[in-house]
């Protein structure tokens, strides 16, 4: 078994990364066992298998079955640094947060949490279609259906690994195909919109890498069925932009409502101007906000 280490920064906590990973029974595209994280990752044209755990301040990460070349390793390095968000430095966030009367208590109770990203941009706008207007638990056995269904699946030592699908096989389906999944007639058809503006080019990551989060926006609100709320998440979980949070969010208000212990949940302007103290870092405020719920 091939076998390789990830340093890590000081704030980082692999114990509230497992509690995240650890949300649904029904999620199929990683799996935890003993403190330890599986998961399956395309590169190239061939599908590899590893594992995540941690040791003394690090991540040692294993590969079982076939062996694997240095370059294969280093893709697999870089898409676990993006999952875990590993390269960004909260320095500056906490020292914020510490003298915020919302946020303080959140990052010492739960320091060194991070945002647990979805580095395929494709993956992260039909995870924000299917959980909207549902609870959580549904909209991951409707995620399940899904990739069950029209993922690509393997075995190694006698457990089976899923990928999400394709975004070139999901453009190919009639929403009838989604609907016997549970799939209400609107998250149908946008999932199948999605997936053509990445099948025909119009859209990928590779294009809105280096935009300004308001041309990624404005590029990813061309599809129909993404508007703010659905932009806005996929950039904050793919592409880290620290001013991308949705705004509307019924969480972030919620969690402002309890913390501020208000009669009513806040305005959109309240919001707003809570928000302000937080330029520059909004996303990893929302992620605390959520993380108090």
């Amino acid at each position: 078994m091939n076998s390789l280490t990830i340093s890590l920064p000081k704030e980082f906590s692999f114990d509230l990364t497992i509690s995240f990973l650890l949300r649904s029974p029904r999620e199929l595209l990683h799996r935890v066992e003993q403190d330890k994280v599986w998961k399956a990752l395309r590169i190239g044209g061939k599908i590899i298998v590893f594992s995540i755990q941690f040791d003394k301040d690090q991540l040692v990460v294993d590969f079982p079955g076939d062996t694997i070349s240095s370059s294969e390793q280093q893709e697999v390095i870089r898409f676990i640094a993006e999952w875990f968000d590993l390269e960004s430095d909260l320095k500056p966030f906490y020292k914020l947060a510490a003298e915020d009367k919302l946020l303080s208590e959140l990052v010492t109770k739960f320091y060194g949490y991070r945002i647990i990203g979805q580095p395929d941009l494709f993956e992260s706008l039909v995870w924000a279609v299917l959980g909207q207007q549902i609870n959580v638990q549904f909209a991951y056995s409707l995620k399940q259906r899904f990739v069950e269904q029209f993922g690509e699946n393997m075995e190694v030592e006698n457990q089976r690994y899923y990928l999400f699908p394709e975004a070139t096989e999901v453009a190919l389906l009639q929403p009838d195909q989604l609907l016997t999944l549970q799939f209400s007639r609107q998250k149908a058809a946008y999932t199948i919109l999605i997936a053509e503006a990445f099948a025909s080019g119009k859209v990928s990551k590779e294009k809105l890498r280096g935009l300004s989060i308001a041309e990624a926006k404005e590029e990813l609100i061309k599809i129909k069925g993404v508007g703010n709320w659905t932009a806005n998440y996929a950039l904050m979980k793919t592409f880290r932009y620290p001013d991308a949070f949705p705004l509307e969010d019924v969480g972030i208000h919620n969690a402002i409502k309890n913390l501020r212990k208000m009669k009513a949940k806040p305005t959109l302007d309240q919001v707003k101007r809570i928000f302000k103290k937080y330029k520059g870092w909004e996303a990893y405020a929302t992620l605390y906000l959520w993380k108090s719920l």
